[in-house]
């Protein structure tokens, strides 16, 4: 590994770095031993997978040819109401039949009675950190790759158990990580990765420490390596970064537009890439047939976004009504979270506490704005650094029906969030339909003990009330 560490090394100088002989070997020791802690920092994941224990009927080796879920009440991700007298049939991972019940089975196919339980589509979080939400900040900042992807690894299954089957990953090093979901190492959601955060230095996601400013001879920080920012200040550079995502199989992007509640040196108020910055990284995005989307909380740096001509925009908390006509007016998606109290962030301490309490008393303003002014609307939790607060991910959604019916509610999670999924086109890691249950669609399924529609609240349980989850065809708990 080491000798692999020099090599990258000579690969970085010959790409222009420019840095002198003794400044090159001591930089190339430092990523040999990266490397090599990287390296094992992926056994150490495919360990923990190994010994973590499966709930319900543990995930098989090779799923059956055929299922048959009947018995069912069916929220198909779409209707106000629940159909009666329905069966889904499932093979090869997809939704192939849903036909009457009392149609016969075909011979070859596993029967799973759901004896009148609601059967709905996986959910889907918009704006999620799969590397980062359970594992502490201070863990973090260490830089301990064995320790972070062990939690990771955890957390994953974790999510999945609640019956979250699809995520879009909002920023970390997760490439390596989604293959391994998809390849059947660990269990866990569907994955759209944007990669690296990029921001500017001094933006939200620019962790670095004091003895890594300024960088030196363009050495990356510890968080550059990892993959968790790419921290840029110049057009080109943003260009570079943007594509290096692609590169590595981002389905979209994103870039800091502003300040955040987590980074302790980033203020709400902050804007970092100019709007022809933004503009840049948005065409790079759009050859390469996906889309940016920009972090941003206060209303000047939420416009220059739309000016920019993004497609999607993250939080939005603090912006005026003014603002938010914009997004109407020009057709963008506001993916946003209803934090409502401490309780949401209890991660969170000192200025990231007095910031979180801020975004608290934007949360009614923005949702009131995008049911006034019917603004396209995506859900996501954006739980992090803590594996107590995962679990609220559930009441995270359930805070929706402060704004919206429960059927609303569940079909911004389901088809709602899948329509802003298909802004990826053809970077898309999936190609199928999610969030909906209908011939062809993937069979990402969920089967509830109770009705969602009648008490949204009973989602918030999922250890109890969540009987079966099916990801792709296959079954990875069932209580039944």
């Amino acid at each position: 590994m080491f000798r692999a560490g020099r090599k990258y090394g000579h690969l970085v100088h010959d790409a222009g770095c420019g840095c002198a002989n003794r400044d090159l070997q001591q930089r190339s020791r430092y990523l040999g031993e990266y490397s090599r802690r990287t390296f094992l920092a992926g056994i150490g994941s495919m360990a923990v997978a190994g010994m973590v224990p499966r709930a319900g009927n543990a995930q098989t080796s090779k799923r059956p040819s055929k299922i048959l879920l009947n018995q069912i009440r069916l929220f198909d991700g779409k209707s106000d109401t629940l159909q009666n007298g329905s069966q889904v049939l499932v093979e090869e991972g997809r939704i192939i039949a849903i036909d009457a019940a009392n149609n016969p089975p075909p011979a070859d196919a596993i029967i799973v009675a759901c004896n009148d339980r609601v059967l709905m589509p996986g959910m889907i979080d918009a704006h999620w950190h799969t590397i980062y939400a359970s594992v502490p900040l201070q863990v973090l900042l260490t830089g301990d790759p064995g320790m972070i992807f062990a939690a990771s690894t955890a957390e994953a299954e974790r999510t999945l158990m609640r019956g979250f089957t699809t995520i879009r990953d909002l920023g970390g090093p997760v490439f390596t990580f989604k293959q391994a979901i998809d390849a059947g190492i660990i269990p866990g959601p569907r994955i759209f990765p944007s990669g690296a955060m990029i921001t500017t230095s001094g933006g939200h996601g620019d962790l670095r420490m004091p003895f890594e400013i300024p960088p030196r001879d363009g050495q990356l920080s510890l968080s550059e390596l990892m993959g968790s920012a790419a921290i840029v200040d110049d057009v080109g550079g943003l260009k570079r970064r943007v594509r290096e995502q692609l590169l590595q199989g981002a389905s979209q992007v994103k870039i800091v537009g502003g300040g955040g509640v987590s980074s302790p040196r980033s203020p709400l108020d902050m804007s970092t890439f100019s709007e022809g910055e933004i503009r840049a990284a948005a065409d790079v995005a759009r050859d390469w047939n996906t889309y940016v989307t920009v972090h941003a909380y206060a209303s000047n740096t939420v416009r220059r976004a739309i000016d920019a001509g993004v497609a999607c925009i993250e939080h939005a908390h603090l912006m005026d009504e003014e603002t938010a006509r914009m997004f109407a007016d020009k057709n963008i998606w506001l993916s946003t979270q209803p934090f409502l109290s401490i309780e949401d962030a209890a991660s969170q301490t000192g200025v990231g506490a007095e910031r979180a309490a801020q975004i608290f008393i934007g949360t009614p303003k923005i949702y009131g704005y995008a049911k006034k002014y019917g603004i396209k609307t995506a859900w996501g939790s954006d739980l992090l650094f803590s594996p107590e607060l995962t679990p609220r991910q559930n009441v995270m959604l359930t805070h929706l029906s402060n704004w919206y019916s429960n059927a609303e509610a569940l079909r911004m999670a389901t088809s709602g969030n899948a329509s802003l999924l298909t802004l990826s086109n053809l970077r898309t890691p999936y190609s199928g339909s999610l969030g909906v249950i209908e011939k062809g669609a993937f069979a990402d399924i969920l089967v509830w003990d109770g009705n969602p529609l009648d008490d949204i609240k009973m989602i918030e349980e999922p250890e109890k009330n969540l009987k079966l989850v099916m990801k792709d065809g296959q079954i990875f708990k069932n209580t039944l």
